[in-house]
Parts: structure tokens; C-alpha cells; sequence
């Protein structure tokens, strides 16, 4: 097996670890790892429309509304009319997404996953990731 392809294949498996992970640790609140990410996102950009938020996060609008009809029925998101188009939506969180400490398991995992690593590795880390990431980029042909 050749070189590139481990590590295409370790960063699979890390976000695959990853995700198992936070979906075990998150299952009582009923939150996914793309639910709690859709959340943590909007605590940033309260107001912000389905479009905006997919935008924000780089996934198709049917992908999001999914997310955000499953995040309202749970009751961790509400849409309000926005003042002025009555055929928008703004996103807020609730008060159960702001109690149910979703940033705080988030970052128990992220701490536990990054345990032993010192500041240079994690920036070696990040500089070899966005590599790639523009490397991918520049073959879809894409400006993201």
C-alpha cells in the first residue's frame, strides 16, 4: 500500500472514530455529530435563514432543512418569521439546545482525541490537512 494512500485511508478512519465517538456520547440528547455541528454553528449566526446555514457549512439546502426539521421536532431549534419576507425563516436556538451542554461533550471529545499531542504537532497537522483540502478543491475546480 502506498504512502498516499495511508493517510488518505488514517484520515477516513479518524473521522470515522470520530463520529462513532460523539453519536455514543450524544445519544441521550439525541444528537448526531452533523446535528450538534449545525447547532454549534448557529450559535454563532442566530437569525441566520436555512440558506445562510447551509451555506456556512458547505452542505445542500435539502441536507440542512432535514437537519433543522429533526432539530425543531426535538426541540433544540425554532424558525420565526422574518420581519419584512414572510416567506423566510430565521433559526434560533432554544433553551434546551443552550442546556443540554452540547459544546461540552464536543470538546471532552475533541480533548481526549488530541491527548498527547503538543501545540506543533497539531499545527504540522492542520498545515498537511489544508493541503490536501486545496488540493481537493483545485480538482473539483472549486473557489470555496
Amino acid at each position: 500500500m502506498t504512502q498516499e494512500r495511508d493517510i488518505l485511508d488514517a484520515i477516513q478512519l479518524v473521522v470515522r472514530e470520530l463520529r462513532r465517538q460523539f453519536d455514543a456520547d450524544a445519544q441521550r440528547t439525541g444528537l448526531t455529530l452533523s446535528r450538534s455541528k449545525l447547532l454549534r454553528t448557529l450559535a454563532r449566526m442566530e437569525g441566520a435563514t436555512q440558506a445562510q446555514l447551509a451555506q456556512e457549512l458547505e452542505i445542500e439546502a435539502p441536507s440542512a432543512k432535514r437537519l433543522i426539521d429533526a432539530l425543531e421536532r426535538d426541540g433544540f431549534v425554532e424558525r420565526r418569521g422574518l420581519e419584512g419576507d414572510a416567506r423566510k425563516r430565521a433559526l434560533f436556538l432554544t433553551e434546551r439546545a443552550r442546556h443540554e451542554r452540547v459544546e461540552g461533550f464536543a470538546a471532552k471529545i475533541r480533548q481526549e482525541a488530541l491527548k498527547g499531542l503538543t501545540p506543533e504537532d497539531l499545527t504540522q497537522a492542520r498545515d498537511v490537512l489544508d493541503r490536501i483540502s486545496c488540493n481537493l478543491t483545485e480538482i473539483r475546480g472549486d473557489d470555496r
